[in-house]
C-alpha cells in the first residue's frame, strides 16, 4: 500500500505548550473564576497546585511564537479536568471553563490559523476519570447504572477513593483515579469516534493519543484514522509510543510517534556521562550510558530503517516533555549538552518539537518540577533564545533540512557528521562532543550509488570551525575542524 502522511507535519516546528503554565492572560477577560488565588506563577509547581494559565495567555503569545519560528502548537489535555494536567477528562466535549472554555479556544484556533499555525489536540481515550459523568453515574447507583459495561467493573462496592479498599475496578497503570474504558463495547468505541470528529471538524489540526498501545480492541485505531481522515485528509495522528513502533506505524494507524528513540540515543550523545541519572529514573527511553560517535549513528541508523520514509518524515522528534525532566536538568545543567542536542534535533528528518520554555533555558526535574511557569524576560537565556531562533530559521529556509535523505558521513570517536540531501541542495553538519578540540578529514561520499557531492563552495551557515573543501580527480575530501564541544552547519 502507499503510506500517505500529512505534508504539513514534514515542514511543521512544534512547540508543545502545558496550558497551565505557559501564559496567564494579561487583558481583561470575562472569566469564571475572578479572584481565585493561584498558586505564585514562578515558585516550584506542586502535584495539584494551579498557576493560572489559559488559552487567552497563549493568543497574546503567537506573535512571540512566530517570531521563534514555530509553525505547529502541540497542546496537552485543554478538557474539563479536575487536575491541573488534564489527563483527568470530565467532559471531552468542554474545554475547561479555566482556561476559558470553548469560545476562548475557538478564538485561539483562529488567530493561529490567521497566522498559518497548527493546532494539535492531546486525546485521552484510554481512560477517563472518576469525575467523568458515565463513570460518576456507576458510582452513584452502582450495579442500576446503565454505563457499567462502558468500563471494567470487577467487583462490589466500587472504591474510587479509599486506598484501603480494593477498587474493583480497572484504572490505568493502577491509579483509581483514571478508569479504564471498555472499548470492546461498540458504544464506547462509537463514543470516542465522535467526540474525534467533533473535534477535526471544529478545526483542529490533528489528535495526540494517549497512551494509545493500551487501546488493544481489534481495528480501533484503523477506525479512528479512516474517520478522522475522511473529514480532514491532512490531520495529523502521532501517538504517544516510546519504544519500536512498528506495530502501529503501518500506514493504517498513526502518521507518527513521539520519537523518543531519537531522544535517547541524541541525549546519551551530546551530553555523555554529564546525564543526571536521577532525571531519567523510571522512564523507558536510553539517555544512558553515553555514547561514542559511531554506536550514535548506529542507534540513528537503526531508527532511520525502523519505518517506511513517509512516516520518518511526520515523526515528532523531542528531547523532553511533560512526561520527563527538562532537558537542561538531565545534563546536569550543562548549556553546551542542550545546544548540541537542539542542533541535531532540528537537522533531523521529522517535525522536531520545542517543549515550552525550553528555548530560554528553562530548567525543571521530574514531574511537577519539569512543568514550571514559561520564565519572565528577565530570566531568559538570550543566547539559548538565539540559537533556537537560527535553527529553526535554517531548517525552514532549506528543504533539504526537512525532507532532505540522511547521510551519515563520518561517525569516529567524538566526531559526527552527516549530510541533508535533496536534489542539489547539500546540507553538512558536524558535531564534536568532546572537551578538547578535533581534526578530521574524509572522503565525501553517500550510499546512492548513482550520486556524488556537487559541493562547490560551501559556506558557514551556523556554529564555528574550519573547513576546506578537497578535489582529487573524482574523489572529494572535507578536512574539518572543530572547537571543542562544538557543531556547525554547511550548505
Amino acid at each position: 500500500m502507499q503510506i500517505q502522511t500529512p505534508d504539513w507535519v514534514k515542514h511543521a516546528v512544534f512547540y508543545q505548550i502545558f496550558p497551565d503554565r505557559f501564559a496567564k492572560s494579561k487583558q481583561p477577560r470575562q472569566r469564571l473564576l475572578q479572584n481565585f488565588m493561584w498558586e505564585e506563577w514562578h515558585e516550584i509547581p506542586t502535584l495539584q497546585g494551579y498557576k493560572g494559565g489559559d488559552l487567552w495567555g497563549v493568543m497574546e503569545q503567537l506573535d512571540y511564537l512566530q517570531d521563534l519560528g514555530i509553525n505547529a502548537i502541540y497542546f496537552t489535555p485543554i478538557f474539563q479536568s479536575a487536575s491541573n494536567h488534564r489527563y483527568h477528562t470530565h467532559d471531552y466535549y468542554q474545554v475547561d471553563p479555566m482556561l476559558g472554555g470553548n469560545q476562548a479556544f475557538k478564538d485561539l484556533l483562529d488567530a493561529a490559523h490567521d497566522r498559518n499555525i497548527k493546532i494539535v489536540l492531546d486525546g485521552v481515550f484510554n481512560h477517563a476519570s472518576r469525575g467523568f459523568f458515565f463513570f460518576h453515574d456507576i458510582l452513584e447507583n452502582g450495579s442500576h447504572s446503565p454505563w457499567l459495561d462502558w468500563f471494567k467493573i470487577e467487583g462490589w462496592p466500587l472504591s474510587p477513593y479509599d486506598g484501603n479498599s480494593p477498587a474493583n475496578y480497572a484504572g490505568w497503570d493502577g491509579n483509581r483515579a483514571l478508569p479504564v474504558f471498555n472499548h470492546d463495547n461498540p458504544e464506547v468505541r462509537e463514543y470516542i469516534m465522535e467526540i474525534a470528529e467533533y473535534w477535526i471538524k471544529f478545526g483542529i489540526d490533528g489528535w495526540r493519543l494517549d497512551v494509545p498501545f493500551e487501546i488493544k480492541a481489534p481495528g480501533f485505531w484503523q477506525e479512528f484514522r479512516d474517520r478522522v481522515k475522511a473529514i480532514n485528509p491532512e490531520a495529523y495522528i502521532v501517538g504517544e509510543v516510546w519504544e519500536d513502533a512498528r506495530e502501529w506505524l503501518d500506514g493504517t494507524q498513526f502518521d507518527g510517534v513521539m520519537n523518543y528513540l531519537f531522544a535517547g540515543p541524541t541525549i546519551a550523545f551530546t551530553a555523555g556521562d554529564r546525564v543526571d541519572v536521577a532525571q531519567i529514573e523510571g522512564r523507558s527511553y536510553r539517555p544512558y550510558p553515553p555514547l561514542f560517535a559511531q554506536e550514535y549513528g548506529e542507534k540513528i541508523q537503526h531508527v532511520l530503517e525502523l519505518y517506511p520514509w513517509p512516516i520518518q518524515l511526520t515523526q515528532l522528534n523531542l528531547l523532553a516533555s511533560h512526561d520527563t525532566a527538562r532537558l537542561l536538568s538531565i545534563t546536569g545543567g550543562d548549556q553546551k549538552s542542550v545546544e548540541l542536542a537542539t542542533l541535531l534535533l532540528l537537522t533531523f528528518p521529522g517535525a522536531p518539537s520545542i517543549y515550552y520554555g525550553d528555548e530560554v533555558g528553562l530548567p525543571g526535574a521530574l514531574d511537577p518540577d519539569s512543568r514550571r511557569g514559561f520564565p519572565i524576560k528577565s530570566d531568559w537565556k538570550l543566547d539559548v533564545l538565539d540559537y533556537h531562533k537560527q535553527l529553526i530559521a535554517l531548517r525552514q529556509k532549506y528543504c533539504a533540512l526537512r525532507t532532505g535523505g540522511y547521510e551519515i558521513l563520518f561517525a569516529q570517536g567524538t566526531v559526527y557528521v552527516f549530510a541533508r540531501i535533496l536534489g542539489d541542495e547539500e546540507i553538512v553538519v558536524a558535531v564534536n562532543v568532546a572537551t578538547e578540540s578535533a581534526h578530521i578529514s574524509f572522503e565525501m561520499q553517500v550510499t546512492d550509488p548513482g550520486r556524488s557531492f556537487k559541493y562547490a563552495d560551501p559556506k558557514l551557515l551556523f556554529g564555528q570551525g574550519e573547513f576546506v573543501w578537497k578535489e582529487e580527480g573524482e574523489t572529494r575530501y572535507l578536512e574539518l575542524s572543530l572547537p571543542a564541544r562544538s557543531g556547525l552547519i554547511l550548505g
